[in-house]
């Protein structure tokens, strides 16, 4: 007999709805997680698009609040990270989930279906000094790092919400904040625009791209090298820090070679969640689709859970 009937894997807002729903059926549910629930949502400031909560919420505490009411249905959450997925060729079937270092070492656990919402990444930037001074003044993370530059001058790279949400974050704690991005306007919607382009401590560097990150040897992030796409000029930008937002990967490493992924690693699905092999399921971020947002990843977490449970039925 498997351990589970349903291993959903991440606990971001997929994956905490995904387990609600399957605990509400009455169904023996694990969740692993190797980090706080919640996934990104829980390290942004500030959800204003959720509905039910005028004037916004917290992302942290929205992020509690789903992972409280998942634990209500029997919801078991496994601190660990999947590092592999395989079908069980054993007389009970379904799945193998492999967890902790891949590898000799490694554990595992069996479950009837299995749930995919892994999330996304940050995409790293590229660029010489970028991984030198990660941590050092490098950061993907302005909820987690924005105290530690507080009356310093940074730079976010990037001109999507994320981008902007995260320059207007800073500005509670730097003195100022340049916003560098490649194009001559901005990708984030209008109401983030409008309120960015009214804060008096964010500076636009238009048409502009980081050519490399430099600060002292074994020291912090002192200034960018930064080049005009338009006019090939180059300059030098003095910062203490800098937080990248230039887009996401998906969290699909190690499926591959198991499951249908897209171009770019996303995993794709049918209309009822379902990937290429039969009883997985994906939701949320991870899979192929037009909008990453909580909502969607919620409603994604939801029909996940009821297809899993109409398969086992």
């Amino acid at each position: 007999m498997a351990d589970y009937d349903i291993a959903i894997l991440g606990a971001g807002p997929a994956g905490l709805t995904a387990a609600l729903y399957a605990g509400r059926s009455r169904l023996k549910v694990a969740v692993l997680e190797r980090g706080v629930p919640g996934g990104q949502a829980a390290t942004t400031e500030r959800i204003e698009n959720y509905p039910g909560f005028p004037g916004g919420i917290s992302g942290l505490e929205l992020a509690e609040r789903m992972e409280k009411h998942a634990r209500e249905f029997g919801a078991e959450f496994i601190p660990a990270e999947a590092t592999g997925l395989e079908v069980n060729s054993g007389r009970e079937g379904g799945f193998i989930i492999r967890h902790g270092e891949a590898g000799e070492g490694s554990s595992g656990f069996t479950s009837r279906t299995v749930i995919v919402a892994t999330g996304t990444k940050e995409k790293a930037l590229g660029v010489p000094g970028e991984k030198e001074f990660r941590g050092r003044g490098v950061s993907y993370c302005a909820t987690c790092d924005g105290a530690f530059f507080r009356e310093k001058e940074v730079a976010v790279v990037g001109g999507g919400d994320s981008a902007v949400e995260e320059a207007l974050y800073l500005t509670k704690h730097a003195n100022r904040v340049y916003v560098i991005h490649r194009r001559n306007q901005l990708r984030a919607n209008k109401i983030l625009q409008e309120r960015a382009f009214h804060n008096d401590k964010i500076r636009f560097l238009w048409e502009t791209v980081v050519l490399r990150i430099e600060g002292a040897e074994g020291g912090f992030v002192e200034r960018l090298r930064l080049k005009n796409v338009r006019s090939g000029e180059e300059s030098e930008l003095k910062v203490d820090g800098v937080f990248i937002y230039v887009g996401q990967i998906p969290n699909t490493a190690f499926l591959k070679g198991f499951l249908a992924l897209d171009d770019e690693g996303y995993v794709t699905t049918d209309e009822d969640l379902e990937t290429s092999v039969k009883g997985v399921f994906a939701a949320g971020d991870v899979r192929r689709k037009k909008l990453r947002q909580v909502s969607t990843a919620v409603g994604d977490g939801a029909l996940a859970a009821m297809s899993a449970t109409r398969y086992l039925e």
